[in-house]
């Protein structure tokens, strides 16, 4: 990866997209400590320094970079395009014309995104109004008086967080064009790697307490884990595929032998988010409930704490469910098959059709079901060693996950680009 950098770093234009890319994340830092007006930000960071605030808005503090912390104009980060983005791909199975548009080509991709966008406003007032009510429950805002006193304060505190998140977007967006990597994904690591410094902290504080063990099993777990997410996410099944000779003219063609890979990982991180975002809405219900009284429905949601059995469980087998409905939006089987048949190639072994359809079929049912078991035992380890040790890392499973892959995915886009400028020898 270093070897990659410093190679990269020697073409101008590469290394204008680099510099490019580090000027939007300075922007987005710069944006996640700026606070909105009418919001008390002493009151509201003490009571995130000392753990009074529930689950979902420590989640979602993770997820940006501590801006939630601040009321900052970026508090939302880039959770409402996410969001968005999953209601999209998911309306693109269940409605026929998104459906169509998905496979228009660029015309497509570009009419999905301005959909992407308009969604992306609507979660942000949505979000942006849960959160003005949080704080105006819990106390954190520095306004009093009537009713129209208060619902301008609200109008301003909305607003300045849905314009955070557009501005958010088109960021990202600018990173997508001209500098490197997805610019969203970017975004999403400079928030979590942020928090980089607090979880030191934290672990010195562990240390002091006398729970040296619990630190160092920490710090090795961490390593460990990052090596088997980077093995995994490079681990991929090669189907063998044979093409038959054919002569066209004078020429011949075909005749080779190549194969189709697989990625063991081909979701990524997807599975997981898609299942956070689910299991934090009991959490989101819990944090506006105002009531102090038990009763079954309270206790249900309970239920769906972050550090309890119940919850690990439950993400356990939402992260699997995710995994497999990810795989058969990317990948079609028959088409696949087809595609073969039309080229003239062939599994050796298997029959043309329907037979191949099935053996891939087959094997993308295993590679699926491999790949999603190493996203779950990733996800719910932290939670587990958490309860053992007594100490709060039930989401650093989703981080760093989220972190090694936004990593990988980046050094391949630097290496693809350096592979265009002929650069050869860079990844000896």
């Amino acid at each position: 990866m270093l070897e990659t950098l410093r190679n990269a770093w020697k073409v101008k234009e590469i290394r204008n997209k680099i510099l490019f890319t580090i000027f939007i994340i300075l922007i987005f830092r710069i944006g996640s400590v700026i606070p909105v007006p009418y919001i008390d930000v002493a009151a509201l960071k003490s009571a995130t320094e000392s753990g009074t605030t529930n689950e979902f808005f420590s989640y979602l503090s993770i997820l940006t970079g501590g801006g939630l912390e601040y009321g900052a104009i970026f508090a939302m980060s880039v959770t409402p395009y996410i969001n968005s983005s999953i209601i999209i791909q998911l309306l693109c199975v269940a409605i026929p014309y998104l459906e169509r548009l998905s496979k228009e080509g660029e015309e497509g991709q570009k009419k999905l995104a301005q959909i992407t966008r308009y969604t992306t406003v609507i979660l942000a007032l949505i979000q942006g109004t849960a959160y003005f009510f949080y704080l105006k429950n819990s106390r954190y805002l520095s306004v009093s008086g009537g009713f129209w006193t208060m619902l301008f304060a609200a109008v301003v505190i909305v607003l300045a967080f849905t314009a955070g998140s557009a501005l958010v977007m088109w960021l990202g967006e600018q990173i997508d064009v001209k500098g490197i990597g997805n610019g969203i994904s970017i975004l999403l690591f400079a928030g979590i790697i942020s928090r980089g410094p607090q979880a030191f902290n934290m672990l010195v504080s562990y240390w002091k307490l006398g729970r040296q063990v619990a630190v160092i099993g920490i710090v090795l777990l961490f390593l460990v884990v990052i090596g088997f997410i980077v093995w995994m996410t490079e681990a991929e099944r090669r189907i063998p595929v044979q093409y038959a000779k054919r002569v066209v003219g004078n020429k011949m063609y075909g005749g080779q032998n190549t194969h189709i890979p697989i990625k063991v990982n081909m979701s990524g991180v997807m599975p997981i988010i898609f299942a956070s975002s689910i299991l934090m809405l009991p959490t989101m219900i819990l944090s506006f409930w105002n009531s102090t009284k038990e009763n079954w429905f309270r206790k249900l949601l309970e239920l769906f704490s972050t550090r309890g059995a119940f919850y690990a469980v439950i993400y356990f087998i939402l992260i699997i469910a995710f995994a497999y409905f990810y795989a058969t939006i990317q990948f079609n089987p028959i088409e696949m098959a087809n595609n073969l048949r039309k080229n003239g190639g062939a599994v050796p072994g298997i029959r043309p059709g329907k037979p191949t359809s099935d053996f891939i079929s087959k094997i993308l049912s295993r590679i699926t079901l491999m790949g999603a078991i190493f996203l779950s035992v990733v996800a719910i380890l932290p939670i587990i060693i958490g309860s053992v040790g007594g100490i709060n890392i039930s989401l650093g499973g989703t981080s760093v996950l989220i972190m090694v892959g936004v990593a990988l995915d980046t050094v391949r886009n630097l290496e693809s680009q350096m592979m265009m400028r002929h650069y050869k020898g860079f990844l000896d």
